[in-house]
């Protein structure tokens, strides 16, 4: 259980102290091209899911937010039992990725909205004397990588977004959203490695009933 306790521990130092360093130095909006015009670090905060997308309103964003914390404590019950089955070490540090990601993005949800201030209207100030900008689960993830690597527009005869401008990569993320994506490719890709070799668990239970019969017979004999 080592290993995957020292990556969580260091995907959400290094995602917190990049988004408490983002929200408390940039005016919401501000950017620094870092990387000409294909990698740029842009402030801008989400009230939903991952890569800036919204759900809901004020209701969708209490639901998620529970629906993250469930969501986190199944993923944290399924990686320790990995841990205690002594499965694949490379799929354990997949599902450790997956995790502290989600607890990274948990954490701005939960208790960004009571540790800062309102960055719509100042510099965000961290555990101002008015109150934070809201209540509990109901904060704003911080946001601040962009890769607009590719720019152009779509030809007129294209469907649907014919004569529209595109850029890839469009959304704003953050640390812990790439260490969620990372980990989701990397059980795409190795999923043979992973999966073929475990048994279906229903021919699994039918076999040890199998068994079980077979040997209760013979004792019979």
């Amino acid at each position: 259980m080592r290993k995957p306790l020292i990556i969580i521990f260091l995907v959400l130092l290094f995602d917190q102290l990049v988004k408490i360093y983002i929200k408390t130095h940039f005016f919401l909006g501000e950017e620094v091209h870092v990387a000409g015009d294909w990698f740029i670090i842009h402030f801008t905060e989400n009230n939903g899911m991952a890569y800036g997308m919204e759900f809901g309103g004020n209701f969708g964003k209490l639901f998620l937010s529970v629906f993250r914390i469930v969501a986190v404590g199944a993923i944290g019950w399924y990686l320790w039992s990995l841990t205690r089955q002594k499965e694949d070490r490379f799929y354990i540090v997949c599902i450790a990725l997956i995790f502290a990601g989600a607890v990274g993005n948990i954490i701005d949800s939960a208790f960004y909205g009571m540790i800062f201030s309102d960055s719509n209207y100042e510099i965000a100030r961290f555990m101002p004397a008015e109150g934070g900008y809201s209540s509990f689960l109901h904060g704003k993830v911080v946001d601040m990588l962009y890769f607009p690597i590719v720019k152009g527009h779509f030809p007129s005869w294209f469907p649907i977004w014919g004569s529209e401008d595109f850029i890839f990569f469009r959304p704003v993320f953050n640390i812990a959203d790439a260490s969620i994506s990372t980990g989701v490719a990397m059980i795409v890709l190795f999923q043979k490695r992973f999966f073929s070799k475990r048994p279906d668990p229903i021919d699994k239970a039918i076999d040890d009933l199998a068994e079980q019969v077979k040997k209760e017979q013979s004792s019979a004999e």
